[in-house]
């Protein structure tokens, strides 16, 4: 394994979590193979395209997002890698009494294909291992 390709990975996660955080297709698109499917509870989605529409429903579901990469292990074997990533989601939620933050305790499956000199998700599933859902303290303006 070289460290140029353990980088280039890692990479892909953190180009993952930035494009659902920003509602950046364009990001996604960078990081996520032609016949990529995504899935986690109750949900899978299939192909680049239809995966790209899951940025929209981020926008519906939340006012805002924060993916936090934690650590991540990887194996590669040739063309293609296997791995996992830990990390954090926060997912600000609108609620009468005042927004919500909803975190969940994530980690991702991943497996990716080699194109040219860039990798590419062929396949994520979240699984999530816990959540915590607690009131958001307004910050005052400076």
């Amino acid at each position: 394994m070289k460290p140029s390709d353990i980088l280039a990975l890692r990479r892909t996660a953190e180009i993952y979590a930035r494009g659902a955080d920003r509602r950046s297709k364009d990001d996604w698109r960078t990081v996520l193979a032609e016949d990529v499917t995504i899935s986690g509870p109750g949900f899978s989605v299939s192909g680049r395209e239809a995966n790209l529409g899951s940025i929209d429903l981020l926008g519906q579901m939340f006012k805002a997002t924060r993916h936090l990469i934690h650590n991540q292990t990887v194996e590669i074997d040739g063309m293609s890698a296997r791995g996992e990533t830990y990390g954090t989601a926060e997912h600000v939620v609108a609620q009468p009494g005042g927004d919500m933050l909803l975190c969940w305790a994530i980690r991702y499956q991943d497996e990716w294909q080699r194109d040219g000199d860039d990798w590419r998700f062929t396949r994520r599933e979240l699984i999530v291992d816990w959540e915590e859902l607690r009131p958001l303290k307004p910050v005052a303006p400076a």
